[in-house]
């Protein structure tokens, strides 16, 4: 998902014994997931509840886990559930009904599910190629601004993505070009980026921070491709988190190559405690929550009147207009893009 993942996650915390009077509540989510340990504290003194967070890999792991094993639940809530997933989870019946406290707050371009709230909008961010200023500089080559960018010779065998069967941000990058060349034009659009060297790896782990030269994380590996799919909010990690701190993002990001994504939670339909879960959910969506989002995960609030902190604001702006899709649109070829998928680039 999205930023630089286990970056101020929460203790997991004491288990104690199942049952809605337990004052343990567990939230399932992707590895991405992250809080400021203040924030969370003030929430578990406020509500006396101990979270427990279990992180269960990409968000496309995670949801396919949790659908697996929905019948008894690793947990009551479960957060990163994206637009490019939702009919999945909801067709599987993962969650049960609950309309959060703020949710009316809610800003209406992220609303979802209104007339049975099983689901709650809880972040928005853009997938987008980023790419390594350095590398673009030394080769004294322009860095690539758009989807047709990206399968002209000039960048061949440079960019890494991630599988669109397994990763949120490689299904976010599918649906982008199925957005940008409709239908009948995205499978022509990856046969011309399979011939131009496109590698594939199994999540945005491996690809942003062991293939992408741009990266922190990359750099230490050697990595040897400077435009990888991630986030356009990824540049600011690298600034603030960079050691040495620098004055400017290492990298840049195509802002002709984005695709809007929304992350969604629920109360998950076998929870065994629902008053927590419910407690939790109201929590997500409070003002605390959602400033505190953007400088751990990367990500903009979708509450009324969140400030966003400066620095993530300069070095990582939402996409001016990104690629975005119905999700019922999503729902309906999701699967046969991803089988099509699967065929025309794996094999």
């Amino acid at each position: 998902m999205v930023g630089l993942s286990a970056c101020g996650s929460s203790d997991s915390g004491g288990s104690e014994s199942d049952g809605s009077g337990s004052k343990t509540v567990t939230l399932v989510a992707h590895d991405s997931w992250a809080v400021s340990k203040n924030v969370l504290a003030a929430f578990e003194k406020q509500s006396g509840y101990k979270v427990r967070v279990l992180e269960d890999g990409d968000a496309g792991q995670a949801v396919n886990k949790a659908i697996l094993t929905k019948d008894n639940p690793q947990g009551d809530v479960f957060f990163g559930v994206d637009n490019t997933l939702l009919s999945r989870a909801l067709d599987n019946g993962l969650f049960q009904s609950y309309e959060p406290k703020g949710s009316d707050l809610i800003l209406p371009e992220y609303r979802a599910d209104q007339d049975q709230h099983r689901v709650t909008p809880i972040d928005t961010g853009d997938i987008c190629v980023n790419y390594d200023k350095a590398y673009f500089s030394e080769h004294k080559l322009a860095p690539p601004s758009s989807f047709d960018d990206l399968v002209k010779p000039a960048y061949k065998d440079l960019l890494v993505t991630e599988n669109a069967s397994t990763s949120s941000p490689g299904l976010g990058f599918l649906l982008g070009t199925a957005a940008k060349y409709g239908d009948d034009g995205w499978e022509g659009y990856w046969k011309k980026l399979k011939a131009n060297g496109v590698k594939v790896v199994d999540g945005w782990e491996q690809a942003y921070n062991e293939e992408f030269s741009g990266s922190a994380g990359g750099k230490k590996a050697k990595a040897d491709r400077p435009l990888v799919v991630s986030y356009a909010s990824s540049p600011p990690a690298e600034v603030i988190y960079g050691d040495p701190k620098p004055t400017t993002a290492p990298t840049g990001v195509a802002t002709g190559t984005c695709f809007r994504q929304v992350e969604y939670a629920g109360l998950l339909s076998n929870a065994k405690n629902t008053e927590g879960g419910k407690a939790l959910l109201d929590f997500l969506l409070t003002k605390e929550f959602q400033e505190d989002m953007p400088l751990n995960m990367f990500v903009y609030p979708v509450r009324e009147a969140a400030q966003v902190p400066e620095e993530f604001t300069k070095y990582g702006p939402q996409a001016k207009d990104p690629e975005t899709m119905d999700p019922a649109k999503i729902a309906d070829n999701r699967d046969d893009w991803v089988k099509s998928w699967t065929s025309l680039v794996l094999k």
